[in-house]
């Protein structure tokens, strides 16, 4: 491997606002052997996560004297955490860019919030609550779906077992994009990912396909992935 490679460094990531989504995203950055630095008003979600990140620090995030001294624009990405607090999520978010940090990642409690946030100079808006609704919709209307991303409100990535109906034919006869007008970016087969199938692919029971598509159109796929005639 290339020295120059192994030197380069990990990226940093800084969470702001630690409460359940963005201390769920700080000790999972953590566990991934990420520098993550947790900060939080509270003293009780400081004292909570302090062993399972690398830095924590009680600090208002609308004191923004103190928050350029922690070095945040050296951080690669932060993330803004802040849910119930809109002014103040807003607020951190502008600061954040003004300071320089390069790129800034901010949750949304709404269509409207998230909207505002874009505006202010947000490099990416999240919606958790609306994005683990889609999850929890789309495992529960199908035993074969494992994950569910939604894109925007109009398309969305799914990560499914392949229909019985499929096993045994190639992607060629399947036509999923004719038939679903979705598209298969992958498959995983076992320990295998085959990346962007060719027509000559053949469907085994133990696939779990990544498909593109319409949310309408996943939902029919969903519903309707039967044998071919049927």
């Amino acid at each position: 491997m290339d020295e120059e490679v192994l030197l380069m460094p990990k990226k940093q990531f800084a969470v702001i606002g630690i409460g359940r989504f963005g201390g769920s995203v700080a000790r999972n950055l953590h566990r991934m052997g990420y520098e993550v630095l947790a900060v939080d008003i509270s003293k009780d979600e400081v004292d909570q996560i302090m062993h399972d990140v690398t830095h924590a620090v009680q600090v208002d995030a609308l004191d923004f004297e103190t928050i350029k001294s922690l070095g945040i624009r050296n951080f690669d990405v932060v993330i803004v955490g802040i849910g119930s607090n809109l002014q103040a999520s807003i607020l951190v978010t502008v600061q954040l860019k003004e300071l320089g940090v390069k790129f800034v990642v901010a949750k949304a409690m709404s269509d409207l919030h998230g909207k505002v946030l874009e505006k202010v100079g947000a490099d990416r808006v999240i919606y958790p609550e609306r994005d683990m609704g889609a999850r929890v919709a789309h495992h529960l209307v199908s035993a074969k779906v494992i994950d569910y991303i939604e894109l925007s409100s109009e398309y969305g990535i799914i990560e499914m077992q392949v229909p019985e109906g499929l096993v045994g034919i190639t992607m060629g006869k399947a036509d999923l994009r004719a038939r679903f007008g979705v598209t298969v970016l992958a498959i995983r087969r076992d320990a295998e990912i085959i990346v962007s199938p060719g027509a000559d692919h053949v469907f085994e029971a133990q696939d779990i396909m990544v498909v593109l598509g319409g949310t309408e159109d996943i939902a029919r796929l969903e519903e309707k992935g039967k044998p071919i005639g049927s």
